[in-house]
């Protein structure tokens, strides 16, 4: 006669979770010391920002006025029809700002030359070559002429208008460099205000710290 095995599970009594307790001391110690480090590496953001600020600023001012370039007469600019331009009649371009001021009164003159076309719209290399071809195609003296003049004038259109798109974009660049100063700036006091904040915080946790119990 056989006997059959029959396995039964045997219940495994739980274990109770294990609680850890962390001191409220220990918490506002740890929380203290983020907010410590924190406020310091938003200062030192804040400062170098601020040097970026001042060092664009400064840049740009000394270089603009290094150029001692300065804006017509108020009468003169009123002939013009830059009447957008009289409250800067007769000062010295210095800051960014004017720099862009000055840039658009270059602009104004540029579009009068060559109907309006860039430095690189203006062929005066074609104009040029079609004297030579003249030439060697023994065109009259009048035709050639009339050709170099057209040629003469192209070229000092390209020239004019070289010049004036190279002092405008410098103009630009120098108002570009200015606007970063003046964002570094405003970015240094949002960061130095995280800072103060931060100050706060700490000292809250340090008076908490003070006078929570060492045995809590």
């Amino acid at each position: 006669m056989g006997v059959t095995m029959i396995e039964r599970p045997f219940a495994v009594a739980s274990r109770p979770a294990e609680v850890v307790r962390v001191r409220r001391r220990s918490i506002d110690k740890v929380l203290v010391g983020m907010g410590v480090i924190a406020a310091l590496v938003f200062a030192v953001a804040g400062g170098l920002l601020m040097w970026g600020s001042n060092f664009a600023t400064d840049y740009v001012h000394d270089e603009l006025t290094s150029q001692k370039v300065f804006f017509p007469a108020a009468a003169e600019l009123k002939d013009e029809g830059r009447t957008d331009l009289v409250h800067y009649a007769g000062q010295q371009v210095t800051t960014g700002s004017q720099a862009q001021a000055y840039a658009g009164f270059i602009n104004g003159h540029l579009q009068q030359i060559g109907d309006g076309k860039t430095y690189s719209q203006i062929d005066d290399r074609g104009a040029a070559q079609a004297v030579e071809d003249a030439k060697a195609d023994g065109a009259s003296k009048a035709e050639v002429a009339k050709l170099q003049s057209t040629a003469d004038e192209l070229r000092t259109q390209r020239d004019t208008l070289f010049k004036g798109e190279t002092l405008r974009g410098l103009l630009l660049t120098s108002y570009a460099w200015a606007t970063i100063g003046r964002i570094a700036a405003i970015a240094a006091w949002a960061v130095f205000a995280g800072a103060a904040v931060m100050a706060g915080l700490v000292v809250a946790g340090l008076f908490h710290l003070r006078i929570t119990p060492k045995t809590t």
